[in-house]
């Protein structure tokens, strides 16, 4: 197929599919990002890299390359394997450059316009986008464009910045990308790919990953360090908070396009975001998460006859309690790794069963002794109570429930799916509330110093924290324009389209 320089050659479906199936119970991630420069195997080698960003993002997934002339992509629902195990999908997907995404959507229907990266043909040519986070002015400004005459396609706050580039008065690529950054507000890692060039950029807090990468003569931006683990590249390092990257032929130049601002990574990407086998900020994930559950142990422990994760994230917390206690660990809990998305309709008496699609008591480990059960977070609620009372059912004389983070308390507005507030366990019960409501003989969080000094830190600075703890504290590092603005409309129409 033919075109000009900037078409775009694409393979989408225009479908939409449903949230799933966990009772909104669990924290998501939104997505990850991966984009590779210099690479004759640049759309193989993304889709490995997708694969290991999946827990990231498991709604949807896209890839767009650049041959030089074109610029093709395929997005599709699902999983990577879903969409990318074809040989006719992965011959059209030519070049020596690519970007993908993998996507979780945090509300309503999933709709392919929104599924990244997104692509824009521009007067300088092509330009594809992918994001991982959340501005929290994107509403906002939006309102502002659309006034301006802007037509939106899609629902995502990515497309905010394809408008805002497109409408930018600067001469360079580079140029109108600084320029449209210096309008959004949030927390971000953007990868983008021109005709000439990879680009990466973190906000100036640093807030979501993006680390640098390089195979051979290529260079690679993703989202973790696992992602170049799986093709064999090389860490290079994490780019900094407020830095910019642009990589073309010429090799690699850093910018610095905003003011010094004190860095504030997420946190809870240590606690459960982040694969435990990355490295975060120059700290093992895996080594982070068994030191959260040393200190946990040390501040919280009571007698028990075993240690049992909730697994799969409550492992390593898990694995670190019983070695500071000296109980044995044991999987009292089996996770079923190969549960597909449920199109049961939720009756009473099938809703019950999602915690048993998932997960599945071995007896022998729980049967008559004294169970301290470690997970990552409670959020609603809902999935411990259902383990609590499996656990319970399977013969425990006693359940203790020790959780790795401290209460989540707030909604998380920088690239986290959490409920709204009302919605969430800690914001409506203190500690005896919480244990009552669990049904567990005691509940126990780490406090907010033994996370911090689980991280490396002597404690939490209080008057300049060393990480974003919203979701625990509220106290957020950057505006909340979008959330503090009366006039703004709760949901944009394309959320509501039908399913195909």
């Amino acid at each position: 197929m033919e075109g000009s320089p900037a078409t775009m050659l694409t393979t989408d479906p225009f479908n939409s599919i449903d949230d799933g199936d966990d009772d909104g119970d669990m924290l998501h991630e939104e997505c990850g990002v991966f984009g590779i420069f210099g690479d004759k195997d640049a759309a193989a080698h993304s889709v490995l890299g997708l694969h290991a960003l999946q827990h990231r993002g498991q709604e949807a997934a896209g890839l767009v390359t650049f041959d030089g002339h074109h610029f093709h992509s395929h997005r599709g629902f699902g999983h990577v394997s879903d969409n990318f195990n074809a040989e006719s999908v992965m011959a059209r997907l030519e070049g020596e450059m690519a970007l993908g995404h993998v996507l979780y959507s945090t509300s309503g229907d999933i709709i392919i316009r929104n599924v990244q990266p997104l692509f824009a043909d521009f007067e300088f040519g092509g330009f594809a986008l992918g994001h991982n986070g959340n501005l929290t002015n994107a509403l906002t400004i939006r309102q502002d464009l659309v006034r301006r005459g802007c037509l939106f396609q899609s629902t995502s706050d990515t497309e905010v910045m394809v408008h805002l580039i497109a409408i930018s008065q600067q001469a360079t690529v580079e140029d109108r990308v600084i320029d449209a950054l210096r309008q959004i507000e949030g927390a971000y890692s953007m990868v983008a790919i021109t005709n000439t060039a990879l680009i990466g950029v973190r906000d100036p807090l640093g807030v979501r990953p993006l680390v640098l990468g390089r195979l051979d003569k290529a260079y690679i931006l993703c989202s973790e360090s696992c992602a170049l683990d799986i093709i064999g590249a090389e860490f290079v390092r994490d780019i900094e908070p407020g830095e910019m990257v642009i990589i073309d032929s010429d090799g690699i130049r850093s910018l610095r396009p905003f003011p010094p601002a004190d860095s504030r990574f997420c946190i809870f990407e240590y606690i459960y975001f982040a694969r435990p086998d990355s490295v975060c900020e120059g700290s093992s994930v895996y080594d982070v998460r068994k030191r959260v559950g040393e200190e946990l142990a040390r501040e919280s422990h009571v007698p028990c006859d075993v240690v049992v994760p909730v697994p799969d994230s409550g492992v390593p917390a898990a694995l670190g309690y019983a070695a500071a206690v000296n109980v044995p660990f044991e999987y009292g809990i089996i996770r079923n790794h190969y549960v597909g998305r449920t199109f049961i309709q939720p009756t009473d008496k099938t809703r019950h069963l999602g915690v048993k699609r998932k997960h599945n008591i071995n007896r022998a480990q729980i049967e008559g002794k004294r169970v301290v059960l470690v997970d990552d977070s409670i959020v609603r609620g809902t999935t411990s109570i259902k383990i609590v009372e499996m656990v319970r059912q399977a013969g425990a004389t006693e359940v203790h429930m020790r959780i790795s983070s401290p209460p989540t308390a707030h909604p998380c507005y920088f690239g986290i799916d959490t409920p709204e507030r009302e919605q969430l366990l800690a914001a409506q019960h203190d500690l005896d509330g919480m244990a009552k409501r669990l049904g567990v003989d005691s509940l126990a969080f780490i406090s907010l110093d033994g996370l911090y000094r689980a991280v490396g830190n002597a404690k939490r600075d209080a008057v300049k924290p060393q990480y974003c703890d919203a979701c625990f504290t509220g106290e957020y590092p950057a505006a909340l324009t979008d959330l503090n603005a009366q006039e703004l409309p709760h949901q944009l129409s394309l959320l509501t389209e039908g399913r195909a």
